[in-house]
């Protein structure tokens, strides 16, 4: 019922400026983190990458023919100063300072920063992007090109330089979700990518396959801890031993 005034008067009804009571109260609807998305942009490029797999080993693991032009490009302008800088990153990016050293210290990092869920996450990404990375190089098995400044592993497609890069910087953009992780994560993927080339150890097919593994591995790890994670990343956080400081100064 109601009042002339439209005020209600049923048993539902609440006095003038207080909340509402009984079946009109309503709670505040719980927090949705939209995983879809991210989750579909993941698979998406997981699929690309078994894709461009199978087309490369249909082709009998040639390389394309704007590949080997681009390849005869770089190679023809090599300098020694950018031959040491790719050098240098030839062992940041690869081996175990990429797939064992720098994860480790990443999570060391995020445990410190009582940042447990993200640790976990992080962890399990890389694992993930490492494995898939073994997976596709030893069923594609192509051949990587011959004028090679470097002496990798077996296997060209997929980079593993490039995965590494991309799944660092794609699990610490969402992570802490800042424009300038993203910004410097882009950066550093796509400079690992440009120095595979430079150095003739993948083609051009090789490094984007590789950053769609990185990219794709990480927001398929991330769908189950997106939640948890934007919660964590909403507390404030200080390192351990700045805790241990507070604690035993009150």
């Amino acid at each position: 019922m109601s009042g002339a005034d439209g005020t209600g008067t049923g048993p539902d009804a609440s006095p003038p400026g207080t909340a509402p009571t009984g079946r009109r109260a309503h709670a505040p609807a719980p927090l949705r983190v939209s995983r879809r998305p991210w989750l579909a942009a993941g698979i998406i490029a997981l699929i690309a990458v078994a894709l461009v797999g199978t087309v490369i080993v249909y082709s009998e693991r040639r390389p394309f023919g704007f590949e080997v032009d681009l390849m005869t490009g770089l190679s023809a302008a090599r300098t020694p100063a950018v031959t040491s800088g790719a050098l240098v990153l030839d062992v940041l990016g690869g081996g175990a300072l990429s797939n064992v050293v720098f994860p480790i210290l990443i999570v060391a990092g995020l445990l410190v920063w009582r940042r447990p869920w993200a640790a976990l996450y992080f962890g399990l990404a890389a694992l993930a992007s490492a494995g898939v990375t073994r997976l596709v190089k030893v069923l594609v098995g192509r051949v990587r090109p011959e004028d090679i400044l470097v002496h990798p592993d077996f296997g060209s497609f997929p980079s593993g330089h490039s995965s590494a890069a991309a799944l660092i910087a794609t699990a610490l953009g969402l992570i802490f979700m800042r424009t300038w992780v993203w910004v410097a994560g882009i950066a550093w993927t796509v400079l690992m990518m440009l120095s595979r080339m430079y150095l003739g150890a993948h083609w051009l097919s090789d490094t984007i396959g590789g950053a769609l593994v990185g990219l794709g591995s990480a927001l398929v790890v991330w769908a189950p801890f997106a939640y948890r994670l934007y919660r964590e990343n909403r507390l404030p956080h200080r390192p351990v031993w700045r805790s241990a400081d507070t604690s035993a100064n009150a």
